[in-house]
C-alpha cells in the first residue's frame, strides 16, 4: 500500500469514526470531522501533509 492509499484510509476513517461518536456522543466530534476536512483541502493546494511525513518517518524507521 503507497503513502498516498494510506492517507486516504486514514482520512476516511477518521472522519468515519468522528461522524460515528458525533451521533452517539456529542454533536462536537463534528469539529474532527472538519479538521480533517480542512488539512484535506490545504494539502490539495500547498502539497504539505503531517500525515504523510509521519508515515515516511515511520517507515524509515522499521527499515
Amino acid at each position: 500500500m503507497t503513502i498516498e492509499n494510506k492517507i486516504r484510509a486514514f482520512a476516511g476513517v477518521f472522519i468515519l469514526v468522528s461522524l460515528g461518536l458525533a451521533q452517539v456522543h456529542s454533536p462536537n466530534w463534528l469539529w474532527f470531522t472538519a479538521f480533517v476536512g480542512v488539512n484535506l483541502l490545504q494539502s490539495s493546494f500547498t502539497g504539505f501533509c503531517p500525515l504523510e511525513r509521519i508515515l515516511k518517518r515511520l517507515s524509515e524507521n522499521s527499515s
